[in-house]
């Protein structure tokens, strides 16, 4: 995850599905892991790369559309709490794996 994570910085979240997804599901799935939760974390994973510089595409459209005054680094400095409530999430599912798990089971059971 933190690979996913520091990719995220850089590159694209496709450009990180269509490498490092295909060599890390296999893996997880032989492990033992459950795919859905894996799944799971890595759109997770994904979802904050969204707002984290470089290459966030969120801070882009928050730029966009906010008005001249308001700088690029105050956007930097804005999504910090949002960042740190997304790696909060990604821990709890981390740890806390029936969170994201117990109602597919539910259902396809």
């Amino acid at each position: 995850m933190l690979v996913l994570f520091f990719l995220g910085f850089f590159l694209d979240f496709i450009e990180i599905t269509f490498i490092v997804v295909p060599i890390l599901a296999p893996i997880m799935i032989d492990m033992g892991f459950d795919p859905l939760w894996f799944g799971i974390l890595i759109a997770m994973n994904f979802q904050t790369s969204f707002l984290t510089p470089p290459f966030g595409f969120a801070l882009f459209f928050l730029k966009g559309v906010s008005p001249p005054e308001v700088t690029t680094g105050n956007i930097y400095r804005g999504i910090v709490p949002y960042v740190t409530i997304q790696l909060v999430g990604l821990a709890t599912v981390i740890f806390f794996p029936k969170i994201v798990t117990w109602l597919p089971q539910i259902i396809y059971d």
